[in-house]
C-alpha cells in the first residue's frame, strides 16, 4: 500500500463521461449519414465536415479511454496515477484536428483546378441536420467543462467547435452557389473551415505541450508566490521552487527553504502548506528545509551568507 494524501491522484469525471458517452454515439450515427451524404453530392464542404465527423469519433473515443485512465489508483510504478493520459489524449486530439485541416486544404485546393458540380438540395438538408446535431454536441460538452474543467474533453470540444462552424460553411457555401452559381465558393469555405479547425488545434496542442513540458501553469506567477512564502514567520530564503501540472487542475510544488535556526522547521512547512493551500488552491507541495552552512549551496549559498552576517 502506498500513502499519497495530499492529493488524490484520480479522477472520477461522471459528468464528463456521462457527456462523452452521449456525444459519441450522435456523433457515429451523424457521421455515417454525412459520410454517404458528401459523396452522393459530390460536395467537398460536405466531405470535410464528414472527415473532420470521423476524427471526432476517434478524438471523443480517445477521451473516453482517458477518463476511464483517470480513475486508476496510483502505484509503485506510476506514483501520479494516470492523470497524465489525460494531458496525452489532448495533445493527440489537437495533432489530429491539425492534420486533418492540412487534408482540407490539400483537397480544397485540388478542387479549386478540378470544380465538380453539386447536388445542392442533399448537400443543404444533410448540412442543415448536421448543423442541428453539432449545435445540440456543442452545448453537452460546453456545460461538461464548465462543470468539470478538462483539457482532454476541451480538446473534444474543440473538435465540435470546428464542426459546427462546418456546417455554417456548407449551408452558406450553397446557398451562394445556388444563388450565383459560383462552385469555387465550396472549395473556398473549405479552406476557410479548415484555417479555423488548424486554430483550434494548434490551440490545444500548445496549451498540452507546456502541461508535458511541466511549465509553470498560466494561473500561477512564481516570483509572486516566492514573495508570498518569504512572508511566512522564519522563512530567510527560497530556492529550487518548482510548480507544474500533473493534469487539469492538479498541480504539485517542490521548493527549498532557509529557516532561521530559532525557529521549529515543522512549524515553517505547516505554515507554508497553509499559505499555498488558501492562498493558491495547492494541496500538492513538498517543502525542504535546509542551512546554507549545512547544505552546499555553491555561490548562491555564500552570498546569502554573506548577506545574513551583514544584517
Amino acid at each position: 500500500m502506498y500513502d499519497f494524501h495530499h492529493l488524490g491522484h484520480v479522477k472520477h469525471q461522471a459528468v464528463s463521461r456521462r457527456s462523452l458517452w452521449a456525444t459519441l454515439i450522435l456523433t457515429m450515427i451523424f457521421t455515417v449519414v454525412e459520410i454517404v451524404g458528401g459523396l452522393l453530392s459530390h460536395s467537398l464542404a460536405l466531405l470535410s465536415d464528414s472527415a473532420h465527423m470521423v476524427s471526432d469519433v476517434i478524438a471523443l473515443a480517445l477521451s473516453m479511454t482517458a477518463i476511464y485512465f483517470a480513475r486508476r489508483e496510483p502505484n509503485a510504478k506510476y506514483t501520479f496515477g494516470y492523470l497524465r493520459f489525460e494531458i496525452l489524449a489532448s495533445f493527440l486530439n489537437g495533432a489530429a484536428l491539425a492534420i486533418i485541416a492540412v487534408g482540407i486544404f490539400i483537397a480544397g485546393i485540388r478542387r479549386f483546378l478540378h470544380p465538380q458540380t453539386i447536388d445542392f438540395p442533399l448537400m443543404l438538408t444533410i448540412a442543415s441536420v448536421g448543423l442541428i446535431v453539432n449545435i445540440v454536441l456543442t452545448i453537452i460538452l460546453s456545460r461538461s467543462v464548465k462543470e468539470e474543467p478538462n483539457l482532454n474533453v476541451q480538446s473534444a470540444l474543440w473538435h465540435f467547435i470546428g464542426d459546427l462552424l462546418s456546417s455554417v460553411g456548407v449551408i452558406v457555401s450553397a446557398g451562394i452557389i445556388f444563388v450565383t452559381g459560383w462552385l469555387f465558393v465550396d472549395p473556398l469555405i473549405s479552406l476557410v473551415i479548415g484555417g479555423i479547425i488548424f486554430a483550434g488545434g494548434w490551440r490545444i496542442m500548445r496549451e498540452a505541450y507546456s502541461i508535458l513540458m511541466e511549465a509553470v501553469p498560466k494561473k500561477f506567477n512564481l516570483d509572486e508566490m516566492r514573495a508570498s512564502l518569504m512572508e511566512v514567520e522564519g522563512v530567510e530564503d527560497v530556492h529550487e521552487l518548482h510548480l507544474w501540472a500533473i493534469s487539469t487542475d492538479h498541480y504539485s510544488l517542490t521548493a527549498h527553504v532557509f529557516v532561521r535556526e530559532e525557529i521549529q522547521p515543522y512549524c515553517v512547512i505547516l505554515a507554508i502548506h497553509e499559505s499555498l493551500r488558501e492562498r493558491y488552491g495547492i494541496e500538492h507541495a513538498t517543502i525542504q528545509t535546509e542551512h546554507a552552512q549545512l547544505h552546499p549551496h555553491g555561490e548562491y549559498g555564500r552570498r546569502f551568507l554573506q548577506k545574513t552576517q551583514q544584517l
